[in-house]
């Protein structure tokens, strides 16, 4: 059962305004009000709402101006035991009972885009472990180069940005990306090289075997078909919280291994599979974000088409 709780607090003049409107919804469930609600001084008030009915009630609260001379909290239900909720549940399409909460999606992705030192640092150790799955050649070792590294919060903060409008947070994102990729690089270039001084690098990528690199370096069709479709799975995976989904699309991409084949091919002088890598960092990049762009915008078109048409169909 998909439910999401309203927590509230404001003046006493929005009280019945906002009682009113909840009671008019049969989608809104267990109404409390709390009277004397101290900071600030007014009402709290408490209800549950179907999660395809949060978008309509989240706005209408807004007009109302709660969100302006009080507060509005929202959380998802985990659980909840209620026959009369399955019921209303089970008389609701489909789109009215699943839709997403946009607020909260783009609540979420604006949180992964605040960059403390943390994501710098997540993303130079995930460069330093890709650099040495590419130095053995371990497959292992370059898919939890890709899990660690955090750069597909910013992707994402970005596209969001370009989809809003808003500049900064656009601005913001492809500086940490830059920045971040440009450290990884830096401080992987200087472990691979005393990993090369110290004849650490294993016998096969000494002989020219390197099966790992090879797919890294070669920017070809296939990685935009990749990179393509995890971009797809990503977006829909944070909308519809899918964290199974989001963690295949951090193993699916080649953001992080190509930072790192960047500096090892730098430091075995090898300027083209270096050449390789950066066309294919430059390509996953843009193309997550382009892809993230349109498919947040499709996501929101199409579910609000899918509530539209549920919306006017009579009830069971």
């Amino acid at each position: 059962m998909d439910l999401i709780h309203f927590r509230m607090v404001m003046p006493r003049a929005l009280t019945q305004p906002t009682v009113d409107l909840l009671t008019a919804d049969d989608r809104a469930l267990n109404l409390v009000v709390v009277k004397s609600a101290r900071v600030p001084e007014g009402d709290a008030l408490e209800c549950d709402v179907m999660k395809g009915a949060a978008n309509s009630v989240l706005g209408a609260l807004r007009e109302l101006g709660v969100d302006r001379t009080g507060s509005i909290a929202v959380d998802g239900v985990e659980m909840m035991f209620s026959h009369r909720a399955e019921q209303i549940e089970a008389d609701q399409p489909s789109a009215l009972v699943h839709a997403p909460l946009w607020a909260t999606v783009e609540a979420h992705i604006r949180s992964e885009g605040t960059y403390l030192p943390s994501f710098y640092l997540f993303l130079v150790i995930a460069g330093l472990i890709g650099s040495v799955g590419i130095m053995t050649n371990s497959q292992i070792l370059i898919v939890a180069a890709m899990v660690v590294g955090p750069e597909y919060g910013a992707i994402t903060s970005v596209a969001l940005g370009l989809d809003r409008g808003n500049r900064r947070r656009v601005r913001d994102g492809l500086r940490a990306l830059t920045v971040g990729f440009l450290l990884a690089i830096v401080v992987t270039l200087g472990f691979a090289a005393l990993a090369r001084g110290a004849h650490l690098q294993s016998k096969a990528f000494e002989l020219g075997l390197r099966p790992v690199s090879h797919l890294i370096d070669t920017p070809d069709f296939f990685s935009v078909v990749v990179a393509f479709l995890a971009g797809v799975v990503g977006i829909v995976s944070l909308t519809e919280a899918r964290g199974s989904a989001l963690l295949g699309v951090f193993i699916s991409v080649t953001t992080i291994p190509a930072a790192s084949d960047i500096a090892v091919s730098v430091a075995f002088a090898d300027w083209h599979q270096a050449w390789g890598s950066l066309l294919q960092l430059l390509l996953n990049v843009v193309v997550l974000i382009a892809v993230g762009v349109l498919t947040l915008r499709l996501q929101r078109r199409l579910w609000r088409r899918a509530t539209r048409h549920a919306a006017a169909k009579p009830p069971h």
